[in-house]
């Protein structure tokens, strides 16, 4: 096992790599998505504040 990832240490990187822009997309798409619902709830708000007055 050691001698695979020493001969093909680039594809251990290759891997390390997409683990890790998958992760920060995931991340991204899921920070997207909150905030999408927080403007739709700060959006209702002020719409039901308008109504008010």
């Amino acid at each position: 096992m050691i001698e695979f990832l020493v001969q093909h240490s680039i594809y251990v990187v290759l891997v390390i790599a997409l683990v890790i822009w998958t992760g920060v997309f995931f991340y991204l798409f899921r920070l997207d998505r909150k905030l999408a619902e927080l403007e739709r709830i700060v959006a209702e708000k002020e719409k039901d504040e308008r109504n008010e007055s």
